[in-house]
């Protein structure tokens, strides 16, 4: 028996989630832009049919974007993050098995519905959706992953005939939707294969679907080969129900403005190192090596300087404390004075599972577990009160070298002094 998926995405949404609590914006077009109001990432539909490009530099588009009325807003991400923790909340209640692909799109496993009418029931998934969190979502229904995707991107080019929900189960002229799909669009088709394949004049779904095994193995791999098959319906790409934990975990930021002094260069990288640290405890982990970099401005004309540097800690940790200390002394030993720094960052690699931890004789922290109840007690009241209420004070306080968002919301699911007030 086939098993059926549904692909649940959700429509523009950072846009979406502006649009929640800003009514004034409800019915004006909107771009999102990128750290430090850099360039746009996210576009609502308004936007897109004027034809401006995805990652346009924001100045040289802002009167443009003036003369249409565009609401434009900075990057609010822990808005963002909250709301697609809503709708993933939801949409749990709605299958046994969910597993969220990313922050606004998720496969529910709807196996134990056969005996209802699975487009009625997407539909009431979708109506739940709005009610629930004000965010509206697209969904595709196949008998295999790759079909609920394309099921999903054929509803969003067709609004007005599928409104929000596409099922393929059972299609009558599922060969007809295939070939409306161009092969590069195909979910796990690269660019490399798109070429391949446009050689001998495979350009449709549709035509991907009908090719023969054997020629496929050979040229495409049995990756290519499930791709295939699961265009057909049969199902070789199960749920991931548990996100594989990450074998590097990154982060960096290009900074507000010009870095030029060891004191902020190291709050900063104290910051990203604290953060990186509380990624590796959310996914029950530890790491042994860190690397910290540094950088300046290539596009500008000035003095140019990079540069990188690695510590073999003493045991695998995510201790915050720890961390921290160690991604300090690296950015020092680095740091030169007389330039102007546009970004640093700090990666954690050689990562092991928290409970495989092999201890060293000649450790110098030998009470790690007194370290990692502290952590826990940290962990639980930034969870709770919201991230940043406990921080380590290198990371300092005023952080003027933090990005620019001179056009953000208010954090109005996470932050107590921002929720949003309304007057009878």
């Amino acid at each position: 028996m086939s098993k059926i998926f549904a692909l649940v995405d959700c429509d523009n949404f950072y846009a979406s989630c502006e649009r929640v609590f800003n009514p004034a914006v409800a019915n004006r077009p909107i771009v999102v832009l990128s750290n430090n109001d850099g360039c746009v990432i996210a576009r609502s539909n308004e936007v897109k049919q004027m034809d401006i490009p995805f990652g346009s530099p924001y100045f040289k588009i802002e009167n443009l974007l003036k003369q249409h009325n565009v609401a434009v807003f900075s990057s609010n991400y822990e808005l963002y993050g909250d709301m697609s923790a809503r709708v993933m909340e939801i949409l749990a209640q709605f299958a046994l098995d969910i597993e969220v692909y990313s922050i606004d799109e998720a496969f529910l496993e709807l196996d134990g519905f056969r005996n209802c009418n699975i487009e009625e029931y997407a539909r009431h998934i979708r109506d739940y959706v709005v009610r629930g969190t004000g965010i509206p979502v697209t969904i595709g229904v196949g008998t295999s992953k790759t079909l609920a995707k394309i099921a999903s991107r054929h509803a969003k080019k067709n609004r007005d005939t599928y409104k929000g929900v596409c099922c393929l189960v059972d299609h009558p002229n599922i060969d007809r939707v295939l070939e409306s799909v161009p092969v590069e669009d195909i979910w796990g088709v690269g660019r490399q294969y798109d070429k391949f394949l446009r050689r001998y004049r495979i350009t449709s779904a549709r035509q991907l679907k009908y090719v023969r095994d054997k020629w496929v193995k050979k040229h495409m791999t049995v990756v290519g080969l499930r791709t295939v098959w699961e265009l057909r319906g049969t199902s070789c790409l199960p749920l991931e129900l548990v996100p594989p934990a990450k074998k590097e975990i990154c982060n960096s930021r290009s900074f507000g403005h010009a870095v030029t002094t060891l004191k902020d260069m190291r709050e900063a990288v104290a910051e990203y190192a604290s953060r990186a640290a509380v990624k590796l405890r959310r996914q029950n982990s530890a790491a042994r090596i860190l690397q910290v970099f540094l950088t300046t401005n290539r596009f500008k004309d000035e003095p140019q300087y990079f540069n990188s540097t690695q510590i073999v800690m003493p045991a695998p940790t995510n201790d915050t404390l720890e961390i921290v200390k160690y991604a300090c002394f690296a950015i020092e030993r680095i740091f030169k004075p007389n330039y102007r720094y546009k970004k640093a960052g700090v990666f954690l690699c050689d990562i092991v599972p928290d409970t495989d931890i092999q201890n060293n004789l000649f450790d110098p922290y030998p009470h790690r577990e007194k370290s990692q109840r502290v952590m826990n007690v940290l962990d639980q009241i930034n969870t709770r009160y919201g991230s940043g209420t406990l921080q380590v004070a290198a990371a300092g306080t005023r952080k003027e070298w933090s990005m620019q968002r001179n056009l953000k919301s208010n954090n109005f699911t996470t932050n107590w002094n921002e929720i949003p007030v309304v007057r009878a």
